[in-house]
């Protein structure tokens, strides 16, 4: 990773910029642009401290970002973080950014006292597969995941 990256917790002042990174991260999953309710997602979420959003920035340009959601399990009688989002910008990519904030994020969840970090990819991201396992992260064999649209 480039020296002059720097991951830390995101801030208030940070949502402009990073709303334009959110916003191409949702296209990148096939979302119509919105900007503004991009913006307002994060700053709500961290206005509210709803979720932890960690950034990666060089000379004050936001480069990546990855987002975490608290969560529990009463299986195992735990707390834990499910880790929703990461992107690094196009120009940005193959420096270690996206693992310099995968490992800020499971270091700050540890400290969190959080028993695990999950999360979910698309079945052809298969960069971020290699990533996630290249970081000690499992693939589980035995759930299925099955939601239900409640929109209608």
């Amino acid at each position: 990773m480039n020296s002059t990256v720097t991951v830390r917790l995101a801030e208030v002042r940070d949502v402009d910029q990073l709303a334009d990174i959110f916003d191409q991260y949702r296209q990148f999953y096939d979302c119509p642009p919105d900007l503004g309710a991009a913006r307002g997602w994060l700053a709500e979420n961290i206005e509210t401290e709803r979720s932890t959003i960690f950034t990666a920035d060089s000379d004050a340009q936001l480069l990546g970002f990855t987002q975490l959601y608290p969560a529990l399990c009463s299986v195992d009688l735990v707390d834990y973080f499910v880790l929703y989002d990461l992107f690094v910008i196009q120009a940005a990519r193959r420096q270690g950014i996206a693992r310099a904030l995968m490992n800020a994020a499971s270091e700050w969840a540890k400290n969190q006292g959080a028993a695990r970090l999950d999360l979910e990819t698309a079945r052809d991201n298969i960069p971020g597969q290699a990533l996630y396992k290249d970081l000690g992260y499992e693939l589980d064999e035995v759930f299925l995941k099955f939601s239900l649209d409640l929109s209608d």
